[in-house]
């Protein structure tokens, strides 16, 4: 009887013990490893639950080696989580890229069939997005996280301004050319422009080296949009947490 209520005790202590280091340890990880989901950290809390589980569920397991392992396991995804900002390759090993799906109220089926994902998926999830008609679409991606980013074409984001008669502009797609100092060829060649007019442009704007420049957009009209490395903070607005 005694060694009954013993290990009762034993798998109340270890809960009231293990989760407040959970919490720690979640807090620790960061505010990106709660909001979105990316591989790499689905597995580590699949992990974390595996060990968390047997620690608590068998109370013959060793307490410390499972708070060794949860510590260990934090301090791993921190290290991916660091140098997953810091390299864009290994970005791009350790998670799914972002998928363009439909282009001008056309579905790409090829990208679709990358990513395992049906019609009914995406009008699932556009429906989600408040749109009904895959023609509003100008373009619709399936981020890294599994969601769906979608941009209504003009006439159809701006009904109550056509009823008015005002009109809607061009389009507000932003296609990125550079990354961190480094120009995006394929995008260039797709929109067809060379490389110098992306120089040109920069130098117009008083940039003389292309690695001042962390990230450049380029609109359907031409229009270039600039993020510096050293960009200033502005102070006025309250932080969003």
């Amino acid at each position: 009887m005694f060694d009954f209520i013993q290990e009762y005790l034993i798998v109340i202590l270890r809960i009231a013990t293990i989760l407040p280091l959970l919490l720690g340890i979640t807090l620790f990880m960061g505010k990106r490893s709660v909001g979105e989901m990316p591989v790499f950290d689905y597995l580590v809390i699949l992990t974390l639950g595996s060990v968390v589980g047997a620690d608590i569920g068998q109370p013959e397991v060793k307490h410390m080696p499972t708070v060794i392992a949860v510590i260990s396991i934090a301090l791993l995804q921190k290290l991916v989580a660091t140098l997953k900002v810091n390299s864009k390759t290994i970005g791009k090993l350790l998670t799914f890229e972002t998928t363009i799906v439909i282009q001008d109220g056309k579905f790409l089926k090829e990208n679709m069939h990358k990513i395992k994902y049906s019609i009914d998926n995406i009008l699932t999830m556009l429906r989600e997005n408040g749109v009904f008609n895959v023609e509003d679409v100008e373009l619709a991606l399936v981020e890294p996280n599994g969601k769906l980013t979608v941009s209504r074409k003009p006439e159809a984001s701006s009904v109550t301004k056509q009823e008015l008669g005002i009109h809607t502009g061009g389009s507000k797609i932003a296609f990125p050319v550079i990354f961190e100092g480094n120009i995006q060829q394929e995008v260039l060649s797709s929109l067809g422009l060379p490389e110098n007019w992306v120089l040109n442009q920069l130098q117009a704007n008083g940039i003389s080296d292309i690695r001042e420049v962390f990230f450049a957009s380029i609109t359907h009209k031409r229009e270039l949009y600039i993020s510096l490395y050293n960009e200033p903070i502005n102070n006025d607005y309250p932080l969003i947490r």
